[in-house]
């Protein structure tokens, strides 16, 4: 006789599947509306199968989520994160846990999964760069609200967000990490203004966001005052997993397009390419099973460092496949004349070409941490190297040098 131990996972998973199936039998992907299926996700508990039931969860292991996403993609829906990514990926693991109240989580978390309110982060800034602790934008305490002021910058999706995760600081006598506050601030109001950021392939998925006297409600506000650092990382730890990429199949993603290359142009073949390409798809399996250990880990509770691997490992594998990728083209790898602005999130477009994801893969060691602090995280706190040597540490703020 199996022990509970062993067969709970598997019921648990035929749950799953079977709600999954309900919910694309009513409401099939091909002919409904993206919000009604996604909706119906959610108020059966399959939007995060590990979120408390009534948060669009089953009180489940994280672990069974991929069994919601594939039984939606396989009857040609999306899957959530695709949709609303930062909302989805981070902001919901964030609200969750830090959240005011429970009808306050609520009312975030459905709009969220379902995609009528996209979300985006508001933690970088021109002057603090990859040191989100060093940040300038203030949060001035008026009554029940917050008065913010100041500049964000490579703010992904904020031109069509309604809410941004919002962190600043509070009191400058404090030493940096200690006088952060976070907040969720509404990214339609007065005194918000989201402008692009053109790249070098034409399009503007980032913006810098200029705050002047924007207001946001206390009751907005995620933990207590003076902890928005502890809140951040909740946060940065769920987006490096997020942006560490899906497992999927053997041989399926950005090697994939290498080898659908490889395969399309046999008139270019070297010794040189080959033994390239071997040495990528070996690269390219170590990561995936790399996200595969890191989604066990994850099934059992908080991302760990395996997030920050795969998000080190896997931007650099992205843009070593896409130069490989323009060698094996030569010549036609110059042949790049769109520069139309589109403020969509089209490196993501099945359709978009080669070169224009070569350029948009230049970007992959910048976004969400740079290869730089991962290594530095990776260095102190799994390795446990001694850390760098920081004066600004005890110092409060305001008499820290910047520029």
């Amino acid at each position: 006789m199996s022990s509970p131990t062993t067969t709970r996972p598997a019921s648990d998973a035929a749950r799953v599947a079977q709600a999954a199936r309900e919910v694309v039998e009513a409401h099939d992907p091909l002919s409904v509306p993206r919000e009604e299926l996604f909706g119906a996700l959610y108020d059966a508990g399959l939007a995060w199968v590990h979120h408390p039931e009534g948060l669009g969860g089953l009180g489940l292991s994280r672990g069974l989520q991929p069994v919601v996403d594939q039984i939606v993609t396989d009857a040609g829906g999306e899957r959530m994160f695709a949709v609303n990514p930062i909302g989805y990926g981070m902001g919901a693991p964030t609200v969750v846990e830090y959240g005011p109240d429970r009808d306050q989580v609520g009312a975030w978390l459905r709009p969220m999964a379902t995609g009528e309110e996209i979300w985006c982060q508001l933690f970088s800034e021109p002057g603090a760069g990859s040191d989100v602790a060093g940040l300038a934008t203030s949060a001035v305490r008026d009554g029940d609200e917050w008065v913010v002021n100041g500049q964000k910058v490579w703010t992904t999706l904020a031109h069509v967000a309604r809410w941004g995760m919002l962190v600043a600081r509070t009191d400058p006598e404090q030493p940096k990490h200690r006088g952060l506050t976070y907040f969720v601030i509404d990214m339609t109001q007065p005194g918000v203004d989201v402008r692009p950021l053109r790249q070098m392939t034409g399009q503007a998925e980032f913006n810098e966001v200029h705050l002047h006297d924007a207001r946001v409600l206390d009751a907005h506000r995620l933990g207590e005052v003076g902890a928005g650092w502890k809140v951040a990382i909740t946060t940065l730890m769920n987006e490096r997993t997020a942006i560490g990429g899906v497992t999927g199949r053997r041989g399926s993603g950005v090697i994939g397009e290498a080898l659908g290359l490889w395969r399309a142009h046999p008139d270019r073949h070297t010794p040189v390419l080959r033994d390239r390409l071997a040495a990528l798809w070996t690269r390219a399996e170590t990561h995936r099973l790399t996200l595969a250990r890191a989604r066990r880990t994850a099934s059992a509770g908080q991302p760990g460092p395996e997030g920050s691997v795969s998000k080190l490992v896997g931007a650099e594998l992205n843009q070593d496949v896409y130069e490989f990728c323009m060698d094996l083209l030569g010549p036609d790898a110059l042949l790049y004349d769109d520069w139309t602005m589109d403020r969509g999130r089209v490196h993501t477009d099945p359709n978009s070409t080669v070169q224009q994801r070569f350029l948009r893969s230049r970007a992959n060691t910048i976004e969400g941490g740079t290869s730089e602090v991962m290594r530095n995280i990776l260095g102190e706190r799994v390795l446990g190297l001694p850390g760098e040597p920081r004066s600004d540490s005890d110092r409060p703020w305001k008499e820290v040098p910047r520029g």
